[in-house]
């Protein structure tokens, strides 16, 4: 294995322990070799080569770097990736299936939830652990969930409308005696 600085431009400085973690990603267990400081975020586009989680302002404000961590959201920019050693995290490669779209996928496409897109992986999957744990949500718990997520392109209203389609999709793939 070789270390993920070898394929980052300011690598470990001289003396810097590096650390071997293992996490399970999208389903995968994956294992490098990184330094204390690398961020996840860094850590899932440049060493893993998952450039679905995008990264805005490196503060945590944005959302564009939403993963979830163990089922929940958290921020990818402000967490170390060494806190991720032995934990699994969900990207938004790791939503849809080989053959077809998750129903949020599809909501955001059918609803037009997205514009640019920049915001949209971060988005989907605050969604998906919206949806996850309220299988139902309103409008209300819906504009709550996606508050920590910025975007600059729309107002909201279909990216809302969006979750809502996939919360009923979702509700509706659903067999009535929850098998």
């Amino acid at each position: 294995m070789t270390s993920l600085y070898e394929e980052i431009a300011d690598g470990p400085g001289e003396g810097v322990p590096v650390r071997r973690v293992m996490i399970t990603v999208n389903g995968e267990r994956r294992t490098a070799d990184v330094e204390p400081r690398l961020l996840l975020a860094h850590l899932l586009r440049q060493g893993l080569k998952l450039t679905g989680t995008h990264t805005g302002c490196d503060t945590s404000n944005c959302g564009a770097c939403t993963v979830l961590f163990d089922g929940k959201p958290i921020k990818s920019c402000t967490m170390l990736a060494a806190q991720a050693d032995g934990h699994e995290v969900t990207t938004i490669e790791g939503l849809a299936s080989a053959s077809e779209l998750h129903p949020i996928q599809e909501g955001f496409k059918d609803e037009h939830g997205l514009q640019c897109g920049f915001c949209t992986p971060g988005m989907m999957l605050a969604a998906k652990a919206l949806l996850d744990e309220n299988p139902d949500p309103d409008e209300d718990e819906v504009r709550w969930a996606l508050s920590g997520n910025l975007c600059r392109c729309t107002g909201y209203q279909n990216i809302v409308k969006s979750v809502l389609w996939a919360a009923k999709k979702m509700h509706a793939d659903t067999p009535a005696d929850g098998n």
